[in-house]
């Protein structure tokens, strides 16, 4: 059995959004991590936090809502999956439906946006896409 933990989390996220919870607590991971640290400097998270120690460690992030009550979040797409890697050059990288979305992308020097790795000329593995 494959577990995919990019993919359930950010269908966490997601869901959560849609069902006005203020927070989400996931399994631990460096990928998880780093992800959500990436998604917290685009706003859509507002804080995160690790929880437990040793082998129990989890992770906490709070989501942002605007000033509706709506989550920033409202959708996302996996793009890369674990039975299909999906790979794109700096130049290939195009914005999410006109500038209202994120494209996160893991290259060589860590995760980050569609748009920073274009700036710094690095391709990579396009994760998903989430506006």
């Amino acid at each position: 059995m494959v577990k995919d933990n990019v993919s359930d989390f950010i269908v966490q996220l997601k869901n959560a959004g849609k069902a006005k919870k203020p927070s989400v607590l996931f399994p631990y991971s460096k990928m998880i991590a780093s992800i959500a640290e990436v998604l917290h400097k685009e706003g859509y998270l507002t804080s995160i936090e690790r929880k437990g120690r040793k082998m129990r460690k989890f992770i906490e992030v709070s989501l942002a809502f605007d000033e509706s009550k709506n989550p920033k979040i409202a959708g996302v797409t996996r793009l890369s999956k674990p039975s299909r890697r999906v790979y794109g050059k700096a130049k290939t990288f195009y914005p999410v439906l006109n500038g209202i979305g994120r494209l996160i992308v893991s290259t060589p020097k860590g995760i980050m946006t569609g748009s920073m790795a274009k700036r710094q000329g690095l391709g990579g593995e396009l994760l998903f896409r989430i506006w």
